[in-house]
């Protein structure tokens, strides 16, 4: 049985405020349907500037809650509008004081099906995160969703495997992994960590990147946004490193089982060794 997802991402240049931005995003989702597009996901914090590059508090107004917040709330009309699945990567406020790098998941009817947190949260020069957010705290959720099984990995996440492995346990089929990486700090990794996991853990994955620079700093958020499949493959080619750009591919997960058969990561696991390495 043929099961072909036409998938897609958006990577986007900052407009300079938040209403342009989210209606922005809301015309590519309206042209990744008209192409036929079932999935589309959006870059971290996708409705604000990458404000983590200083250390303000007027920037804790970019955060709103989630699912009842304005732009999820909006987001959800585009689902149901458009019939696609929508993730969507925003700053979460739970309560005062209770601040989250957030993606929500909406299924293809609009309904919210729940959200990601981002688990590791850097500190270093042009990344100021941990001013702002807490680590995630809902694990690693898998969301059963119209095209199939969708998980969400958040930017620097990235560089730890240990969740790509358990949102490959939990079952994913594919994970939007919505990030804001420069020029200067990791473009060398950029092609090299997403499809790693993606081989490794035997799903696609849809590897989102800012472009462009902003106000608040330095960083040249270099896009090159990708889709890539089980084999390490890329699906297509990446877009471009300099400007705004939809991309829509189609992405056959019947190839998950095969890769899967063909190679046995799973089958050959060892968890009974692994206990030193959630070790402090």
């Amino acid at each position: 049985m043929v099961n072909v997802v036409r998938a897609a991402l958006v990577q986007a240049t900052w407009t300079g405020d938040t209403e342009s931005m989210i209606a922005k995003h809301e015309e590519h989702a309206r042209e990744a349907a008209r192409q036929g597009a079932k999935i589309i996901g959006f870059q971290e914090v996708f409705n604000a500037p990458y404000f983590c590059q200083v250390q303000e508090p007027e920037h804790y107004r970019w955060a709103e809650p989630v699912p009842d917040g304005p732009t999820v709330t909006r987001m959800r009309a585009l689902a149901r509008e458009t019939g696609m699945v929508i993730v969507v990567p925003v700053f979460e406020t739970e309560q005062s004081g209770f601040y989250y790098n957030t993606a929500a998941v909406i299924d293809a009817d609009g309904s919210y099906l729940g959200k990601y947190r981002k688990h590791h949260i850097p500190q270093v020069k042009g990344f100021w995160e941990k001013y702002y957010f807490k680590p995630g705290n809902l694990g690693w959720p898998v969301f059963d969703t119209t095209v199939g099984k969708v998980g969400v990995y958040i930017c620097y996440d990235r560089h730890f495997p240990e969740g790509w492995r358990q949102l490959g346990l939990n079952g994913a089929q594919i994970v939007y992994n919505p990030s804001a990486t420069h020029r200067g700090l990791s473009s060398h990794l950029w092609q090299l960590e997403q499809p790693a996991a993606a081989v490794a853990n035997e799903y696609f994955i849809a590897a989102i990147n800012r472009v462009g620079q902003e106000e608040y700093g330095d960083n040249d958020f270099y896009g090159t946004s990708y889709f890539v499949d089980p084999r390490g493959q890329f699906v297509g080619e990446p877009a471009s490193d300099k400007t705004e750009e939809l991309l829509i591919r189609d992405l056959d997960f019947g190839l998950i089982e095969e890769v899967r058969q063909q190679w046995a990561f799973y089958r050959d696991r060892r968890p009974d060794a692994y206990e030193g390495l959630v070790q402090p």
